[in-house]
């Protein structure tokens, strides 16, 4: 069978990347068993690749809401948008809670002009300018111009005193991260030059993919008992992370729930924080 993927390509439809793909999401061989039987009679040549996830997230959700909302993470990153304000503080929690200490919506003046940090990130004696690069479009990739300028940036800024965390501080490197792709240019430019790279699959194993999973660091979005509007209630209430949400059911009042719909809710939030995925 020949699927469409999302760059309008014709290619093989690969079963064994299906499987991998629901595995990752923690369902186990039982579950992905049930969820291929259910599909794969609906499955068409010339299937589109967003089709075909539609029709898996549908099954997988039927089975197990946290495992259909790690499935559909990619999906939640670009429900942090449209502008990607929402991705930037998204990114500053993903920091903290792996020991960076961070500061967002800073003006810096460099050399020449004056600049905006999406986030500013500090671990030991190291200061990160941090260079969120938010897509809409979940297969866009960051072309080279991208790292060329933030590294014009990082420069700009550099060999300067700032009042940061409480004390003096210089930029000492700098990330650039984004929630779809990097070219091959980006990589080969940013890793001659030391700059930083995050993004959906890069680098590998230590991607955004892995670095969610293996933490528990969900963006509100994932959670699939609730709807858009009400996801997007509690980023305006600056709840980013499944995470808070587990450590303070407090935080749902906003959404007026009745108690059904909130033990359904935190239901889901508790299997996403406890259930360990495999690397």
């Amino acid at each position: 069978m020949k699927i469409k993927n999302n760059a309008g390509e014709t290619v093989e439809f690969e079963i064994g990347k299906l499987e991998s793909s629901l595995r990752n999401s923690g369902a186990n061989n039982h579950s992905i068993k049930k969820v291929l039987q259910n599909i794969l009679p609906n499955c068409f040549d010339g299937i589109t690749t967003r089709e075909l996830y539609k029709m898996a997230f549908d099954e997988l959700k039927k089975i197990s809401n946290s495992a259909a909302a790690r499935y559909s993470l990619k999906k939640a990153l670009l429900e942090l948008g449209p502008a990607g304000f929402y991705f930037e503080q998204w990114i500053s929690r993903v920091f903290q809670n792996i020991g960076y200490k961070t500061e967002t919506g800073q003006l810096i003046k460099g050399h020449s002009v004056t600049h905006e940090a999406d986030v500013i990130a500090k671990k030991d004696d190291k200061t990160y300018w941090v260079e969120c690069k938010f897509r809409n479009a979940e297969d866009t990739k960051i072309s080279v111009t991208t790292p060329m300028y933030v590294l014009s940036r990082i420069k700009d800024i550099s060999n300067i005193q700032y009042n940061l965390f409480g004390t003096k501080t210089e930029f000492t490197d700098g990330w650039l991260i984004t929630n779809t792709y990097f070219t091959k240019d980006s990589v080969a430019f940013s890793e001659y030059y030391g700059l930083r790279l995050l993004s959906w699959d890069f680098p590998v194993n230590k991607s955004i993919k892995n670095l969610v999973d293996q933490n528990a660091l969900y963006p509100i979005t994932c959670l699939t008992t609730l709807d858009g509007k009400q996801k997007q209630k509690l980023l305006e209430n600056k709840c980013v992370l499944v995470k808070e949400l587990f450590n303070n059911q407090n935080l749902l009042n906003v959404l007026e729930l009745n108690q059904e719909k909130k033990s359904e809710v935190m239901k889901e939030a508790k299997e996403l924080m406890t259930t360990k995925i495999s690397e």
